[in-house]
């Protein structure tokens, strides 16, 4: 992407994956549209802030359980395509949805046990407990670092944490403002679509990246069949 900027690729790899992956309609933007259209700009906000906050947590999770992975092809072609598999499930799941869903049983086990009452702790709650956002950031920060998009260094993966809260921050408010804006709820039918149209980006992404991995791929087995004559 910025090969003479590493830091700020890092940045804007953070970015850019922080707001599209806000973008399918979820418990965040499902709670966002209910409440803040009720409440105003500033709660719906807050929601959005605190489930970034969470997110946030999750990316650096995922970027600490891959620290010492990437030392042969062989690791970084599996990591890749494990990433593809996801993106290519998470597109097609959004794409084909028939409904919106509101919370998962897990958030709502947590919710019952620590009962946010703020608008902040209930997007880091609602984040919180939802196991999938964690397997996303677990994949997604495998990918950034076997395509070298960040350096595996925590000067590299702090700038991308950032990125991923900045961009995440960016959609919440730009929802929340066209909420509080409207003063109403979007349809389910509207909502469906937005998620729709993120499983769209989702699945041209997941294409890309099967494009490079059998790239790579094709490189190996052409340097395997040199090495073999």
């Amino acid at each position: 992407m910025l090969p003479d900027y590493p830091l700020l690729e890092a940045f804007l790899t953070g970015l850019i994956s922080g707001f599209l992956v806000s973008i399918p309609v979820g418990p965040i933007n499902v709670t966002i549209i209910h409440e803040g259209g009720e409440r105003g700009f500033l709660w719906g906000f807050l929601i959005g802030a605190g489930s970034v906050l969470m997110e946030s947590v999750y990316c650096a999770l995922g970027f600490a359980g891959f620290s010492g992975l990437f030392t042969s092809n062989i690791a970084t072609a599996v990591l890749q395509l494990a990433s593809f598999a996801l993106m290519s499930y998470l597109g097609c799941k959004y794409m084909f949805a028939r409904e919106v869903k509101t919370t998962s049983r897990s958030a709502e086990r947590i919710e019952q046990k620590l009962h946010p009452h703020t608008a902040f702790w209930t997007g880091f709650v609602r984040v919180l407990g939802n196991p999938g956002v964690l397997l996303l950031w677990v994949a997604l920060s495998a990918l950034f670092l076997s395509h070298e998009w960040v350096d595996p260094n925590w000067t590299s993966k702090s700038l991308c944490i950032s990125g991923v809260a900045v961009g995440g921050l960016a959609w919440f408010t730009l929802l929340s403002y066209a909420v509080s804006l409207g003063k109403r709820h979007l349809s389910d039918k509207a909502m469906l679509n937005m998620s729709r149209g993120a499983g769209a980006m989702l699945l041209v992404a997941a294409l890309a990246l099967g494009y490079k991995l059998a790239i790579l791929l094709a490189h190996g087995l052409k340097g395997l069949s040199t090495n073999g004559s």
